[in-house]
């Protein structure tokens, strides 16, 4: 019967070849070394950044740290007076001073949010209309309403000046206006000897969803009379097939994990109409991260120094090392050395230039890596983007993916190999290649597509 198979289904038998009938191979470690540069996203998730799954539909969580942050800005224009005794009064009527900030209590970038991480005893700073920065210590509870997204407030009341103490350079009868939109942020806390124990806040951890793709690969038949048959070219031809297949399932992975778009259709147990497919990090940074536009005309030290000063911040994650796939076109961009080439407007004789070099990589990569102030951008070529992706580059932070192959409960589907899975009446053979597995992807802010035009 062809569906008779060893029980251990992903543990390589010893002592026996691949010809033996009806067996199970595990090959999960070894085909990402099949021809690396023509897989390199493939390769490096096995190699760095590989963790199983139990579950073909893995939920993981996501934390970002508030504490880098709590920064916010003026939602109305608020205008206060100061009397003779330093204390902050509304010069117009029925107002207190109202803030929003641009992410939501999980941390994700979310405009009109609340800053719900004021508390009393906070000491704040918001720039004046002036250009000049105010101090103040709020000594009542903010309130928090609105909808995050939608219009999220945190509001401090100082009508009849009892919400905030004034700290720093105010002065009696001064008049200060804080305009809509100004800037502000935390700068620490003061409280007096011998005070009572604050009021506590927390950040939230947000959940997220991928799935395990399964992804099938078929040695066609081969008759009896053809397994005996010498060939011109390669004369066994089952061997020379094997490879081909074995790279064309490999490849298959490659282009899931880049393009593929998430989502788990039905829900029969069964799994005959249950199709699940990975996300791919194109496709899922595009939506979910960053994307910056550069042209080859004028892509030098000053635009990618901007633009790293924006995709390398700190509270957002960032590891400071991004592994950069990008097509060809782009990696030969980089590497010309003409008057209006990237390496001529970036590596010149001015002071503080980019440093790029070209090194060799651990996996069997050239990568080109640039090292910006901020942080290193390593350069791969991806084969695989070309066509509508030929202008492309995806800056990649790796330890924010995850190569999730399914392996729970003693068995594993991660890529492996059953043999002879014809029916036992052929005079043949028919063999498939088989993986179940998914790409996590998380923070995806701390992920960018760089297109070029």
């Amino acid at each position: 019967m062809s569906d008779v198979y060893t029980n251990s289904t992903g543990n390589a038998p010893t002592g026996v070849s691949i010809n033996d009938t009806r067996r199970i191979f595990n090959f999960g470690e070894r085909v990402a070394e099949l021809a690396p540069a023509q897989s390199p996203f493939f390769v490096y998730l096995s190699k760095v950044a590989k963790k199983s799954t139990d579950d073909p539909v893995f939920k993981f969580m996501e934390r970002r740290h508030q504490w880098q942050r709590r920064n916010f800005e003026v939602e109305t224009e608020v205008i206060l007076t100061v009397n003779n005794k330093g204390t902050a009064l509304l010069d117009t009527e029925g107002d207190d001073i109202v803030l929003d900030c641009g992410y939501n209590k999980y941390g994700k970038t979310q405009a009109l949010s609340a800053p719900r991480f004021l508390l009393p005893g906070q000491v704040i700073a918001i720039e004046d209309s002036d250009g000049n920065v105010r101090r103040m210590k709020i000594d009542t509870t903010p309130v928090v309403g609105g909808t995050d997204g939608t219009d999220g407030i945190t509001t401090i009341g100082i009508t009849g000046g009892a919400g905030v103490s004034l700290v720093g350079t105010w002065k009696a009868d001064e008049t200060v206006t804080f305009e809509e939109d100004a800037k502000g942020q935390v700068i620490g806390s003061a409280w007096a000897e011998g005070s009572t124990d604050p009021d506590g806040w927390k950040d939230a951890i947000s959940t997220n969803e991928g799935y395990c793709q399964i992804f099938k690969t078929a040695i066609s038949m081969f008759s009896g009379t053809a397994l005996a048959t010498r060939y011109r070219g390669v004369a066994n031809e089952y061997k020379r097939v094997w490879q081909e297949k074995l790279m064309e399932h490999k490849m298959d992975i490659e282009h899931a994990m880049l393009f593929g778009v998430g989502t788990a259709n039905g829900t029969d147990d069964a799994g005959s109409d249950n199709i699940r497919y990975s996300w791919g990090i194109l496709p899922y940074t595009e939506q979910f991260g960053n994307t910056y536009d550069f042209t080859y005309a004028d892509s030098g030290y000053d635009a990618f120094l901007d633009t790293m000063e924006n995709f390398f911040a700190p509270e957002t994650g960032n590891s400071g090392s991004k592994l950069v796939l990008a097509s060809r076109k782009v990696i030969t961009f980089l590497n010309k050395l003409g008057t209006n080439g990237f390496l001529d407007n970036t590596v010149g004789a001015e002071r503080y230039r980019l440093d790029v070099t070209n090194i060799p990589g651990s996996f069997g990569h050239n990568v080109t890596k640039i090292n910006t102030i901020y942080g290193d951008l390593h350069f791969v070529a991806e084969p695989l983007l070309r066509g509508l992706w030929e202008d492309y580059a995806i800056a990649i932070d790796l330890k924010n993916v995850a190569y999730r192959p399914l392996i729970g409960n003693g068995v594993s589907r991660d890529t492996h190999i059953i043999t002879n899975v014809q029916n036992n009446n052929v005079d043949g053979r028919k063999d498939i290649i088989m993986t179940e597995a998914g790409l996590e992807i998380s923070l995806p802010e701390t992920h960018a597509i760089l297109k070029f035009s």
